[in-house]
């Protein structure tokens, strides 16, 4: 299974990005799939992550601002980014977890949100 991430970039504060992350390989249905990023110097954190179903679940830090969605046919999940601030400056990473198979990590994509 690959993850593959597309929709970095370089955006100025207040402005937005879309980031989407498609899998691929032989998949196996996977129950959460999700964004983290990890800033220079910072641990990996939760951004935000999406099940199978439909529940959503934010970084206090992001909530009201970021959308996720996810669309299971395709087995892609999106990250709708707006008002962004300078410290969204990070390289984002797609999680997706299976029952059956374990964790899976895209390669990352790198947001940079300028002042």
């Amino acid at each position: 299974v690959q993850l593959v991430e597309s929709g970095g970039g370089l955006v100025q504060a207040g402005g937005s990005l879309r980031l989407s992350c498609t899998a691929s390989g032989i998949i196996f249905s996977f129950n959460s799939m999700g964004w983290y990023r990890q800033a220079p110097g910072k641990q990996r954190e939760l951004v935000a992550t999406i099940t199978r179903g439909g529940s959503t679940n934010y970084a206090d830090s992001v909530k009201g601002r970021f959308t996720i969605s996810r669309d299971n046919a395709e087995n892609t999940v999106y990250v709708q980014m707006n008002r962004l601030r300078p410290e969204d400056t990070a390289v984002y990473y797609c999680h997706a977890q299976s029952t059956i198979t374990g964790d899976y990590w895209g390669q990352g994509t790198q947001v940079t949100v300028s002042s």
